[in-house]
């Protein structure tokens, strides 16, 4: 991996800063990947349900083929859409995904927690494509503490990540601490608010300071909390400037200020099945 802030867990050393393809139409995601890897980003995430793993893999083949990256210096992650959690399912899905990114992934993850098929059936199956060289690690997406737990106890590999919505309107200590306490990490998606930090006069305050942007300050907020963010555009020139946070830090003083502006309706993407429920943390 390129000099920059990683995360490690379970031997793995995740970069904190990835670039997200969620909503990229598949020539944009190419053109992207391969842009947002020449800037200097090595942690490209995308899913089966995007569209564009295609896409995204030939982004990063044109990055290869450019002389920007090889190939094992990125983290590449994909994920299990929903349908697809029954054990045969899993498995095809898993091919298909690995053949459409032209690459074994580097992360698996199941895109939500479903009541069925049973946690234990779907696990089974997800650790079973780590064992075919499918996938090099697994994990989850928008999983709350309690399931995060029971996935993690029924499964025989370490779940390296579990990512969800997180950005400063949100409050996300429980499930920060349950991801600390099983040896995983937490990865944010929709970091940036979809946009909403932009007019944010806390933020813009703090980034004045720095000489930074709102976004570049919720980024740092982010990756100083060991929270992986994957922010996501179709913008070359704000991927440059999403990733130009690693030159300045944050106070202690200015992290709690940021953490002050989460609020019981920060959350943007509520599709959770409601047989679950997030963490309360507003008690």
């Amino acid at each position: 991996m390129t000099d920059q802030p990683a995360i490690t867990v379970d031997g793995h050393a995740i970069p904190l800063l990835g670039f997200g393809t969620w909503q990229l139409e598949p020539a944009d995601a190419r053109r992207m990947v391969a842009e947002a890897l020449r800037i200097g980003y090595r942690h490209i995430d995308t899913a089966w349900i995007y569209h564009n793993e295609a896409a995204v893999g030939d982004g990063i083949r044109d990055a290869i083929d450019a002389g920007v990256v090889a190939r094992e210096d990125v983290w590449l992650t994909t994920k299990i859409w929903v349908a697809h959690f029954e054990r045969d399912a899993l498995l095809k899905q898993a091919e298909e995904s690995a053949a459409s990114l032209g690459f074994t992934p580097d992360l698996l993850l199941l895109h939500w927690p479903k009541k069925e098929p049973s946690f234990k059936e779907t696990l089974d199956a997800l650790n079973d494509a780590k064992d075919r060289g499918l996938t090099h690690g697994i994990g989850l997406s928008n999983f709350p503490s309690a399931e995060f737990r029971e996935a993690q106890g029924l499964s025989k590999a370490r779940l390296l990540t579990n990512q969800v919505e997180y950005h400063p309107y949100l409050k996300l200590t429980k499930l920060r601490e349950t991801a600390k306490e099983l040896g995983s990490s937490i990865t944010a998606w929709s970091p940036l608010a979809q946009g909403k930090i932009a007019d944010d006069a806390t933020l813009n305050e703090i980034g004045r300071a720095h000489g930074k942007t709102p976004g570049q300050v919720t980024l740092r907020w982010l990756i100083q909390q060991n929270v992986i963010a994957i922010p996501r555009t179709a913008k070359e020139s704000r991927a440059a400037e999403n990733f130009d946070i690693f030159d300045f830090e944050l106070t202690a003083e200015q992290m709690d200020r940021i953490h002050a502006l989460a609020r019981p309706d920060g959350r943007l993407g509520d599709w959770i099945d409601p047989a679950f429920k997030w963490d309360e943390e507003w008690a």
